[in-house]
């Protein structure tokens, strides 16, 4: 068993540091609280009450045993603060440094039922490829604007057109839809060149939708 787990929670704009101060109530060490977007379809905004608008990303990582309740906590807090309808989900963390001190866990295999598929994109085709993806059965997504770290050198070297400014989608889907999801993205004219892009996934557990129906 991994040690530590992250936990994740795409929540309405401006409730970020709600989720990270029910997780510390509950003996988390902190969070983080990242801004983005939501991309929902109108059928899923019906549903969960989460669109095109401002999100918050709170990354939470704390020790495996606590997990549980540090969740039960987030989600109690979630439904008698009665905000809008966000997500939960964890990735357990194979390493962690802090404070000077190295952990490392190890994979442990599972009957995986979602998965969280990442994509880094110049900034501009995020919602490309969120089209794309809700092709291949996605329900929706978060996206985040960041910042690519080359070099202006380094482009000149390679031969590379390397946009500085980038922009990052997080996608949960179904297990059994992620290949399907996975290729419908990682074929798009937008990431044909080196440097454009990447793509990658990782299992994902705990997945509860957070609110007044949670």
């Amino acid at each position: 068993m991994n040690p530590f787990v992250l936990i994740t929670g795409i929540l309405p704009g401006g409730m970020g540091q709600d989720f990270v101060d029910a997780a510390v109530n509950a003996g988390a060490g902190g969070g983080t609280v990242l801004k983005g977007r939501g991309t929902a379809s109108n059928k899923i905004l019906h549903v969960l009450g989460i669109g095109d608008s401002t999100r918050d990303i709170a990354y939470i990582i704390t020790d495996t045993d606590k997990c549980e309740t540090v969740i039960g906590l987030i989600k109690a807090n979630a439904g008698s603060r009665k905000y809008k309808h966000g997500i939960l989900f964890t990735v357990d963390v194979m390493s962690k440094m802090q404070s000077g001190t190295f952990a490392q866990g190890e994979r442990d295999m599972k009957n995986i039922q979602k998965e969280l598929i990442s994509v880094i994109v110049n900034q501009g085709y995020a919602d490309d490829v969120m089209e794309a993806a809700r092709n291949a059965g996605a329900s929706g997504g978060t996206i985040l604007n960041a910042r690519g770290t080359a070099k202006e050198g380094d482009v000149k070297f390679f031969g590379l057109t390397i946009v500085p400014e980038k922009e990052m989608l997080m996608l949960i889907v179904d297990h059994d839809q992620s290949e399907k999801v996975f290729n419908a993205v990682k074929n798009l004219p937008c990431l044909d060149k080196k440097g454009s892009g990447i793509i990658f996934s990782s299992p994902v557990e705990n997945f509860t939708t957070l609110g007044h129906n949670s």
